[in-house]
């Protein structure tokens, strides 16, 4: 069970309690009048629309600038139900109109270039946006190359469905819909570190919901770069009380320690370096690094991701620039949408404070994440974090995970605590709910 009472663990989440944790957000600066400051931010997701919103909001005399490539945003958490036929793809669709109306001029192009000395950032349309800070949460890429076979042209084949793009996720949920009963879904998943730690084993969830109720004779086999994976008491128990025999987990051991290595796409076959496995389904989530922006702008190091100051989210590497979310190091923190939102809220007041000449203080984090086994059956994580004495990893201070042992009741509780994150964070990114 939680360390926490789950109750003083939701206040201390709540938007003022955040507010307060990152250094004081819901009280604005007072800047002096005429003056104007520029901050840059790439990237509208779990990370840069908390950013954009809290900059403004906590000083409305910056001019804060969204760069993101998409018009609407499709939100990772919650699409694993969208694949198991719980869920629309609308409801997890977003539009920035209310970023908009906060006063930030949201700019729908793909950044392609940072210029560090120039303080400058270059958008495929070839319109440049100066900056006096500038905030990169750029998500996710893939290395694509790693598996062999498997590139861009294979993820029609082959989906991933593992970023915020909704024809991924509906091309994985067509191809279940036309498997035949019997059938065998393989899902790949990488080693660490990976954006959503359980996501694979909630996706595998949801899709074994969604046979065991339309095609009960199918499969689900899980192939692993892993000995062990997040939660995973949790979700093995769930597997064996709803889906038993239906769930295969398949571990690093007995894949050669990197899971899979190769595909046929067109064969519908993929390789370990001890097997070759037939599939009819296969969900091929490929190693990953950070968004391409940041490789551009040379903010990444040997690891492919970002190293930063954990009390600001500064580039180690280029100065005046954070980076937030999956693509940055955040030691102690997992690569979580909860993680992002609240590292947006730490950079965002060091931002404002260092605009204005400020101290930016010492930050909290939290964390939270929540899994649907199946409707009605919840499970979660929950942790609170500080910054280590020397600045060098982001420690968990209290915190825990469900009871594995929970009632139904319990169980069905979580669920409807999960949709009440969801309408919250969302709510907190743009301005809505679903």
């Amino acid at each position: 069970m939680l360390t926490i009472d789950r109750r003083d663990f939701i206040k201390a989440t709540g938007a003022s309690a955040a507010a307060a944790a990152v250094g004081g957000l819901a009280l604005p600066y007072i800047a002096a009048a005429g003056q104007h400051k520029k901050v840059v931010v790439v990237g509208g997701g779990a990370g840069g629309a908390i950013a954009a919103r809290y900059i403004k909001r906590a000083d409305a005399t910056i001019d804060v600038t969204l760069i993101e490539q998409n018009d609407h945003y499709y939100t990772c958490f919650m699409s694993n139900e969208v694949i198991g036929g719980g869920r629309d793809i609308d409801t997890i669709r977003y539009s920035y109109s209310a970023l908009k109306n906060d006063g930030i001029n949201v700019v729908n192009e793909r950044a392609i270039a940072i210029d560090g000395k120039k303080k400058t950032v270059t958008t495929e349309a070839g319109n440049s946006f100066p900056y006096e800070r500038l905030v990169v949460s750029p998500g996710i890429d893939f290395r694509w190359g790693e598996i062999e076979n498997y590139d861009m042209a294979a993820a029609e084949l082959m989906p991933h469905a593992y970023k915020a793009a909704g024809e991924q996720t509906m091309l994985l949920k067509k191809q279940l819909e036309a498997m035949d009963d019997g059938g065998t879904v393989v899902i790949a998943t990488p080693a660490n570190p990976f954006r959503c730690p359980p996501g694979p084993y909630e996706r595998a969830c949801q899709i074994a919901h969604y046979l065991k109720t339309n095609k009960p004779k199918s499969k689900v086999l899980i192939v692993d770069a892993k000995d062990k994976f997040s939660k995973q008491g949790l979700f093995t128990h769930a597997w064996k009380k709803l889906y038993s025999g239906m769930i295969e987990w398949m571990p690093g051991a007995d894949t050669g320690g990197r899971g899979i290595v190769a595909v046929q796409p067109k064969k519908m076959m993929v390789s370990t370096e001890f097997d070759d496995i037939s599939a009819d389904v296969v969900n091929m989530i490929p190693p990953q690094h950070a968004g391409m922006i940041a490789h551009a702008g040379g903010l990444v190091n040997d690891s492919g991701w970002c190293p930063v100051h954990l009390d600001t989210f500064e580039s180690t590497i280029q100065p005046q620039v954070h980076v937030i979310g999956d693509a940055s190091i955040a030691t102690g923190l997992p690569k979580s949408g909860y993680a992002a939102n609240s590292e947006a809220k730490v950079c965002a007041a060091a931002v404002v404070a260092l605009l204005n000449d400020k101290d930016p203080g010492i930050p909290s984090y939290v964390n939270t994440c929540y899994s649907l086994a199946a409707p009605g059956y919840g499970i979660s994580v929950a942790s609170v974090h500080r910054l280590a004495d020397d600045k060098s990893t982001i420690e968990k201070i209290s915190g825990g995970l469900s009871d594995v042992n929970a009632s139904e009741d319990t169980l069905n509780r979580e669920a409807q605590y999960a949709y009440s994150w969801y309408d919250n964070i969302v709510a907190d990114m743009f301005g809505s709910y679903s």
